[in-house]
């Protein structure tokens, strides 16, 4: 893989080769000529594997990470070249039944890709149309965080692999990042030589990723009435990357505050203004004011 994370091939794995010739998708089989030739792409292959989001704060998490990082990401790529997913697909090996071959991460981030494709949203991210790895992967725990960990290698005769193999071995992804709301803490790996190594974080506790210009850490605090220790962005000089609804609380404060200050300076002028008309227009002399000015 390359810096920017291409993958030079795609990573199918199948466990039986027999498979690829004739691959059975939902109710049918494609015939062994278009089989040779012809991979399915993210509408062929299922969007969901009929499982719930396994608790009430994942949704609004991910909502939190996408709309506080993307303006970032707008100053990233001006063509508008990148894609958030968000507990959706990737599909990185062939195998039946289809939905075994993805993993679904809670969050992650694929830059040097069309947000769309053909003018349809994606049902999943394929990576052997696609071919560009995601940049970052995000898992929120809900268990004991054992199945996030699994470093289970593919073993013939059986589809189960682990989601940590998964990441580091097949899909590469640059960085993984492990979050625990019960622990209150993330753990960040990044790929370096073939093998996920565990980052340390700064003085700040945060994690920095390079690529996009952020650190990643937990943040204290209120977020769609939730007091939680959140997972979030900071830009590489410490500031908060905040979300839409922050940005105009920002901005509405900072509009207040330079009405009060108007409002104020607005009260001075006119307090001295009274001042003055109060004097004779030989003390005004004496200040060297002409008296006239004051007159409306």
């Amino acid at each position: 893989m390359g810096e920017n994370g291409l993958l030079h091939q795609p990573n199918l794995l199948p466990y039986n080769r027999a498979k690829l010739i004739g691959v059975r998708f939902m109710t049918s089989t494609l015939p062994v000529s278009q089989a040779r030739f012809t991979l399915p792409d993210h509408t062929q292959l299922p969007e969901s594997d009929g499982t719930f989001v396994k608790n009430f704060q994942e949704h609004p998490q991910s909502v939190l990470l996408t709309d506080s990082i993307y303006p970032t990401l707008q100053a990233l790529h001006p063509d508008g070249q990148f894609c958030i997913g968000q507990d959706s697909g990737i599909y990185w090996r062939l195998i039946d039944p289809p939905e075994r071959g993805a993993e679904s991460p809670d969050w992650f981030y694929v830059p040097n890709v069309p947000p769309s494709l053909d003018g349809q949203f994606r049902r999943s991210y394929v990576l052997w149309k696609e071919y560009v790895a995601p940049l970052i992967v995000i898992e929120f725990v809900s268990g004991d965080g054992s199945e996030e960990r699994d470093r289970t290698p593919p073993r013939q005769g059986t589809t189960q692999v682990g989601k940590f193999w998964v990441y580091e071995q097949a899909i590469r992804v640059p960085y993984y990042a492990i979050y625990e709301v019960a622990k209150a803490q993330v753990e960040v790996y990044h790929l370096l030589d073939n093998a996920y190594q565990l980052m340390q974080p700064n003085a700040h506790g945060r994690y920095s990723i390079p690529p996009i210009r952020v650190e990643l850490g937990i943040w204290q605090g209120c977020y769609q009435n939730m007091e939680l220790p959140w997972l979030r962005w900071w830009d590489l000089q410490g500031h908060l990357l905040l979300t839409g609804d922050e940005r105009a609380a920002v901005e509405k404060q900072r509009a207040e505050y330079e009405y009060q200050r108007a409002e104020a300076e607005k009260q001075k002028r006119q307090q001295l203004l009274a001042k003055l008309q109060a004097l004779t227009p030989e003390q005004l002399a004496a200040l060297g004011i002409d008296s006239e000015l004051l007159e409306f």
